[in-house]
């Protein structure tokens, strides 16, 4: 945590591109736990994102309005007789793209073409076929499983001049996309019983919260490790020391004994370590530097020993807790200017007494060569200790992946771009290297949604030989009378809390490359909670229904969920029985019957558009009729 705790036409499409996930399966039902929340698969058109790119044939300069998300906009051939063929390069290679869209602009028309995909631009593979379309239509949805997919290019058969409005290339959330909690607090709360359904004779899972929480889909948790836990105030041992070493051997047992996985999140200090505080143990206040470089290695090594020797081995350890602003401050301090926390400044003969691994952004960019060398010493003993660290993990734990977490503040994303050049350039000179760069989101502090996004791509492009991740999040469910949190667009309720952190998921999951490898959500059992105490009932804690975002995010089946179909006016359009189904489990392409509404009395007198809803057992389908 960064504190202590952490037209009819333009509507009806894209209403359509909108809702589309929850035209792709009905979510799995819930048990009655806490509020409600409407839960839909995760759905992504990556055609849109600011990152993909559209070449035409004949160099068009509109290529790019058949991927900006207005059907109002089109892009065209350069005249009669050009080749009409559109190519959308999506930035990177998706493994679990499944659903193209095509929209035209011209209505009325039997269209004829080909959408096809490829990973280099070179070699092509045929999603659709339509080059023997006999059948006015303004669009269509093709279904297609190819792992790898970069590039989606569609052929236009035939000398017509046909504009195309839309190409959409949906992306679906990865099996492989761990999605966890750092559940710490675990540790506090051994006396508290945790059901998904505690009102009811059968309670579901429980009462360990591990067990719910793996119930409702969370496959990971993380735990902070705390050196000799002491009092942010008075820098005195606290009587429990919760998330001490030797405690949390015990909940890294709970985690591995339920198959999940487990994180180790090193903080090198006696309490909250965050970019606004970075202190040294007690024990390590006043070694002179070379002697710290060792203590950070040997704690590290003989701590994963242990937790190797009792059968859990971490599957990822992260060295430091969000240390934008370095770690381990010591005698820099006084330059870098920390006030907390409060025993660290009024011990200050103690802990900053000695060189530490504080980083002086004050001197970033500086002209006065005295100010760059203090830069450049300060990062030179912060990579330093870094690196031992690092070492220590790759020694001892060499299953373990290494994960590097930082934050991007609002607006600054130069500032990390700068920690991740000055970072992974020094420690590669130190002989060490990270497997996992990353980070906080928490919109209140580090911006919007579409901020998110960028900071993602920004750092997955510049530096992919290393999975992204974003260590910690969390939104809330109630208070501020239900307003969003700063830059965010999610009310404070259950089912924005939901919307929040999902919406966290997708922009990991479409991060290029499958670059993305999880999400964890930051203590739900206690800040921004995911839980209520049940009135009545002592020490027992529910889950509120946005938990269900960890289970009901996958896709079990994409469906063909808009047909477009032409008819006169007067005419009766024929609606399709069924339409196409695909089951990501098997990749198989299957029908499903569908059912519509009635056709609106007088519905097909006039040209114009109609809209008809039809259902099936998976979910809604929607029919765009064109009368001309």
């Amino acid at each position: 945590m960064i504190a202590r705790f952490r037209s009819r036409v333009t509507a009806a499409f894209t209403a359509f591109a909108t809702i589309a996930a929850g035209l792709l399966t009905a979510p799995p039902p819930a048990h009655a736990i806490y509020g409600t929340a409407a839960i839909l698969p995760i759905e992504s058109n990556i055609a849109a994102k600011f990152w993909a790119s559209a070449t035409a044939s004949s160099g068009s300069s509109t290529a790019r309005s058949a991927i900006d998300g207005n059907p109002e906009t089109a892009w065209y051939p350069d005249g009669p007789g050009a080749r009409q063929q559109l190519t959308v390069d999506l930035g990177g290679a998706y493994d679990n793209l499944r659903k193209v869209k095509v929209l035209f602009a011209r209505r009325g028309v039997t269209h004829r073409y080909v959408v096809e995909a490829s990973s280099d631009g070179r070699r092509w593979s045929e999603i659709a076929d339509r080059s023997g379309n006999r059948a006015a239509a303004r669009g269509a949805v093709h279904l297609f499983t190819r792992p790898g997919t970069r590039f989606v290019r569609l052929t236009v058969i035939g000398a017509a001049e046909v504009g195309v409005s839309e190409l959409q290339v949906f992306n679906y959330l990865r099996d492989d996309l761990v999605l966890g909690a750092d559940l710490s607090w675990m540790d506090d709360r051994r006396n508290h019983q945790y059901w998904v359904d505690p009102l009811s004779a059968d309670k579901g899972a429980g009462p360990h919260v591990l067990d719910v929480v793996k119930d409702r889909g969370m496959e990971y948790s993380r735990l902070r490790i705390f050196n000799e836990p002491r009092s942010e105030s008075t820098g005195q041992p606290n009587a429990i020391p919760y998330q001490g070493p030797q405690r949390s051997l015990q909940p890294a047992r709970w985690i591995k004994d339920r198959k999940m996985g487990l994180g180790i999140d090193f903080h090198y200090a006696d309490s909250w370590a965050d970019p606004s505080k970075q202190p040294k143990p007690r024990a390590w206040a006043q070694l002179e530097f070379a002697d710290l470089t060792k203590a950070v290695y040997g704690y590290t090594r003989d701590y994963l020993r242990q937790l190797i020797r009792q059968g859990t081995t971490p599957d990822k350890v992260a060295v430091g807790n969000e240390i934008i602003n370095g770690f381990l401050y010591g005698s820099e301090a006084a330059l870098i200017g920390t006030t907390a926390p409060p025993y660290f400044v009024d011990q200050a003969d103690v802990y900053q007494s000695k060189p530490g691994g504080g980083l002086l952004w004050r001197y970033w960019q500086s002209a006065d060569p005295a100010e760059q060398r203090l830069y450049d010493e300060a990062w030179d003993r912060f990579t330093t200790l870094a690196a031992s660290g690092i070492k220590a993990v790759r020694d001892t734990s060499p299953k373990s992946k290494v994960e590097i977490h930082v934050i991007v503040g609002t607006g600054r994303l130069e500032k990390t771009m700068e920690f991740w050049h000055q970072f992974l350039t020094r420690v590669m000179a130190k002989g060490q290297n990270p497997d996992v760069l990353a980070i906080s989101y928490y919109p209140e502090w580090h911006g919007s949604p579409e901020a998110l996004d960028t900071n993602l791509h920004r750092i997955a492009t510049t530096y992919p030989g290393y999975e992204i991740e974003i260590a910690e999040t969390s939104y809330p469910a109630s208070g501020g009378g239900g307003a969003p949190m700063p830059n965010s667009p999610f009310p404070r309720t259950i089912q924005g809390q939901a919307d929040a952190i999902q919406r966290v998921f997708q922009a990991a999951n479409d991060v290029v490359g499958n670059r993305g490898a999880g999400v964890l959500v930051w203590e739900p059992v206690g800040w921004q909670t995911m839980f209520r105490a049940v009135p009545g009932m002592a020490d027992t804690y529910e889950p509120h229904a946005s938990i269900n975002v960890f289970n009901a995010s996958q896709a079990k089946h994409v469906l063909e969920d808009t047909v477009h179909i032409t008819t006169r006016v007067g005419g009766v359009p024929r609606l399709p029985s069924s339409i196409r189904k695909l089951t990501t489990a098997t990749n198989a392409l299957t029908t499903i019957p569908v059912r519509w509404q009635p056709l609106p009395d007088g519905a097909t007198d006039r040209p114009g558009e109609v809209v008809v809803i039809g259902t099936t057992a998976l979910g809604k389908v929607t029919a765009v009729i064109d009368v001309i």
